[in-house]
């Protein structure tokens, strides 16, 4: 199955929520992504530019990006950013097979 990166920032009012009630957002999060095949594979808070970052795994692109329609319009995080990401293996099959496209660019004169 696929992989994505996925980073985010909380809102001042989940951080907010968060302060009043601290919670593991990830626990939260599994149960319902799981319902449809996706599963998160690694999660942690970060400090920088995004507050949360998941390695998700998911069946296709429909549905991870059906999950982070779902989860940004609920309106806790911003700032969302999703990478597909491929395995070392995955990238090295894809080496080899650009070996084989008959790409030549443009000349300049």
């Amino acid at each position: 199955m696929p992989y994505y990166l996925t980073q985010c920032s909380y809102t001042s009012e989940a951080w907010s929520n968060q302060v009043k009630n601290p919670e593991n957002r990830f626990e939260k999060l599994s149960p319902m992504l799981n319902k449809f095949g996706v599963k998160i594979v690694q999660a942690f808070m970060a400090l920088g530019e995004y507050d949360l970052v998941m390695i998700l795994e998911a069946p296709n692109n429909k549905t991870i990006a059906s999950m982070l329609m779902a989860v940004a319009g609920a309106g806790a995080v911003t700032n969302l950013k999703t990478t597909a990401l491929i395995t070392p293996d995955e990238g090295l099959e894809a080496l080899k097979d650009a070996g084989n496209v008959p790409y030549t660019p443009p000349k300049s004169n």
